[in-house]
């Protein structure tokens, strides 16, 4: 697959304590992308393509903690990177779901679908049409950050390998998988851009 540096951004979606074995959240094997990221994040950086890593930001009784436990509450060990993930090559932490009544799984829009994170302008401002996304989770905050991607018309590109998804309910993962496809999100392997 070819990537054009450098107008290719690459998007790490909350690899946070929370997400990974052990924290309040636990996604199976979360932990288990993070050298994939890391591989990525330096060769975006070697060919100036940009790095962006975002991290769910709660505040206290954040809206969000009556449908989930309570994870990523703001300055909380559970809300910090995972301690292997590498943030050097990492251009811009954007914070989402910081508003205490507004969640937010998409990089892109807060759940109101409305509220812009700023994302796309700074995209733009940097020249990027070519997203590449991995994190947690595939079947939430991956999955609407690469529908919100394809419709804001970037190349978009998820890779299975350097994602993994919560799966709850069953067969989500698998299901947001499809919907990406049927949007117009290539699925691809880490393997193919490296």
């Amino acid at each position: 697959m070819i990537i054009k540096f450098p107008n290719a951004a690459l998007l790490i979606i909350d690899v946070q304590n929370d997400f990974c074995p052990g924290g309040a959240m636990e996604i199976a094997g979360g932990d288990r992308i993070v050298p994939v990221l890391n591989r990525l994040g330096f060769i975006f950086s070697e060919r100036q393509g940009r790095v962006m890593a975002t991290q769910d930001w709660h505040p206290s009784g954040h809206s969000s903690y009556t449908i989930w436990p309570e994870h990523c509450v703001q300055g909380s060990t559970g809300a910090d990177f995972h301690e292997g993930l590498d943030l050097r090559p990492v251009n811009l932490i954007l914070r989402k779901g910081f508003r205490k009544e507004l969640d937010s799984y998409s990089a892109f829009f807060e759940n109101d679908r409305r509220t812009s994170t700023g994302l796309d302008a700074y995209l733009k401002a940097h020249s990027i049409d070519t997203v590449v996304l991995g994190g947690l989770a595939t079947d939430y905050c991956v999955l609407y950050s690469a529908l919100d991607a394809v419709a804001l018309g970037y190349k978009t590109i998820v890779l299975s390998d350097a994602v993994k998804g919560l799966d709850s309910p069953p067969g989500s993962v698998e299901e947001a998988f499809r919907t990406m496809r049927e949007a117009g999100v290539i699925i691809s392997e880490s393997g193919d851009l490296l």
